[in-house]
């Protein structure tokens, strides 16, 4: 009986620590994809804040404002003027559609199977 209990204990352990194993490689990979995930997302935080920067220089004022000197006549740009606006008024809105006219189908509703 003794013997049994010792050959049980001996596969217990075998057992625990065969599953301590495959936990650890099973840790072991998901902290490195954790770690190639952050280096991924610090990488392309990195490229944004190059782009933004990008974004900022290609759009300061000085150089818009020479762009727009330089291509003045080819592209007739004017500043902007309060009477270029319009009412809200004076928007013409298309007419409104009967939707009982265009034999609309309701696809909530379940549709009754064919029978051939």
């Amino acid at each position: 009986m003794r013997s049994l209990m010792y050959l049980l204990t001996a596969m217990a352990v075998m057992g625990l620590a065969f599953w301590a194993y495959r936990e650890n490689y099973t840790t072991q990979a998901a902290i490195s994809q954790m770690r190639r995930t952050q280096s991924e997302i610090s990488s392309l935080r990195e490229g944004l804040s190059v782009l933004n920067a990008e974004w900022a220089y290609q759009n300061r004022p000085d150089r818009l404002r020479e762009l727009v000197n330089l291509n003045f006549e080819r592209l007739a740009l004017l500043p902007l003027a309060p009477e270029q606006f319009g009412a809200v008024s004076q928007v013409t809105y298309p007419p409104a559609v009967d939707q009982t006219a265009m034999n609309a189908v309701d696809v909530s509703a379940p549709q009754p199977e064919s029978q051939p």
